[in-house]
């Protein structure tokens, strides 16, 4: 089937194909296949023997399944990346690819609740057989835990006192849609400061109800595990929360604390660093595609 229009620009594609360092009969892999646009510029670098495995929890992006021999689509979460090559009987990969984040579709389908743009159910569920939703955080879990959620995952300033009303609400009347929440927390809301202060804690629920934290730390311990010596990890995180795991697990093979020696002294870490910076958008990129504007690239090769 043919791509959706719109339905998701590939950010930093060319980065991304390069970092990747394709041999044309080998096995790679795009853990967030969305629209598709990596994995069609994956398979233009593979030859008839080369294999594309493309992952993707989204309903949606089953519509934009390439009609290609070369190419298979598990509709999983990356999370379980390992089972599901084994599955399909592949041991080893040559490179892996992650855009992490939300897909433009995504936030601009009013129904899934990612977007403040719209009214709607308070949903966030990338993968909609999740029983969790973002209405389910505010209306169930306890005030210490909404205060940390927050102030860990959003970063906001209020996390404290805005958890704290949204308890006291919802003894009322149950917190179901965008309008209600905004219409709870709009006390807490800084004038002229809407559309980022929403968006922090919007950011916050949905990484909550995903998992994305832990879902992202099982994901980079396996490809470790699943890439061939040489093979290649290239991984796009937006923001801090997401790039601080990456970053770490690449320089020191894990995700607190420092890399691990053996008796001589030598680090024991299954990845390099091909790329001693993240790689950012050109401003010609920039003003195609705003929503490159907060991407880091981050590229490691297996040693």
């Amino acid at each position: 089937m043919e791509m959706e229009n719109n339905y998701h620009v590939p950010v930093l594609l060319q980065e991304c194909i390069e970092g990747l360092n394709i041999k044309p009969g080998g096995v790679y892999v795009d853990v967030t296949f969305g629209g598709g646009g990596h994995s069609r510029e994956i398979l233009k670098k593979l030859d008839k023997d080369g294999v594309l495995i493309a992952f993707d929890q989204d309903p949606d992006a089953q519509r934009n399944v390439l009609d290609d021999p070369r190419f298979k689509f598990v509709d999983q979460n990356f999370g379980f990346l390992r089972n599901n090559l084994r599955l399909l009987g592949y041991q080893q990969v040559d490179g892996i690819l992650a855009d992490l984040g939300v897909s433009s579709h995504q936030f601009n389908e009013p129904g899934r609740g990612f977007s403040t743009r719209f009214d709607a159910h308070l949903d966030m569920r990338m993968d909609q057989q999740r029983e969790l939703t973002a209405a389910g955080v505010l209306n169930t879990y306890p005030e210490d835990q909404l205060h940390k959620i927050f102030g860990i995952y959003g970063e906001v300033k209020n996390a404290k006192s805005l958890a704290r009303t949204i308890v006291t609400a919802r003894l009322e009347n149950p917190i179901a849609t965008l309008a209600e929440f905004k219409h709870v927390i709009a006390s807490h809301i800084p004038k002229g400061k809407e559309n980022k202060y929403m968006a922090q804690v919007f950011q916050a629920l949905r990484m909550e109800v995903n998992a994305e934290i832990a879902v992202l730390e099982s994901f980079l311990e396996q490809s470790a595990m699943v890439l061939n010596q040489g093979g290649r990890l290239v991984v796009i995180s937006y923001h801090s929360l997401e790039d601080r795991p990456v970053k770490n697990f690449i320089a020191k093979g894990r995700f607190r604390g420092e890399v691990e020696k053996d008796f001589f002294g030598n680090e024991q870490k299954p990845l390099r660093a091909i790329t001693r910076k993240a790689i950012v958008a050109s401003d010609l990129e920039l003003k195609a595609n705003s929503r490159a504007r907060s991407a880091k690239l981050r590229i490691a090769e297996k040693i």
